[in-house]
């Protein structure tokens, strides 16, 4: 199981822009994290609607974060760019038709677990700031690998 490719690209872009504490243009993102200037693009945009980066105009604009690095978890950006975590389509999604006995639905335990290990995923990603992803450059992962 995995984050989605897009989720994984906006870790990357938020994490570039805390790394470089500046304001950044678009192709400048886009070459750093070795993701396309168009999908770079798109994913910006989600980002500053979900206010994690703001955007400036004009032949000094760019792009830096929305807020300090330390209140930027992994959490807000793959839920910004992705809508609520969850383990399985039928937590959380109201109006998820289950192919099981509906009667029975509300108290399928796949449902419950499912539900469970959803809620600890998200705790833990709301835990990891990108603060914290800054202070370990250097270890193990090497310079600039989040």
């Amino acid at each position: 199981m995995h984050i989605t490719l897009e989720s994984d690209y906006a870790v990357r872009i938020v994490y570039c822009l805390a790394q470089n504490q500046r304001r950044m243009d678009a192709k400048r993102i886009a070459e750093e994290t070795g993701v396309t200037l168009r999908f770079s693009l798109k994913i910006l945009r989600k980002l500053v609607t979900g206010g994690l980066v703001s955007s400036y105009k004009g032949t000094k604009g760019g792009y830096e974060l929305g807020r300090p690095a330390s209140e930027i978890s992994l959490c807000d950006v793959i839920e910004t760019v992705e809508g609520p975590y969850a383990l399985s389509r039928c937590v959380g999604a109201e109006d998820y038709p289950c192919s099981r006995n509906n009667a029975s639905c509300g108290a399928c335990k796949f449902r419950e677990v499912f539900s469970e290990v959803s809620e600890l995923v998200r705790q833990r990603l709301g835990q990891v700031k990108f603060s914290d992803l800054l202070q370990k450059e250097g270890g193990s992962d090497g310079p600039g690998q989040p």
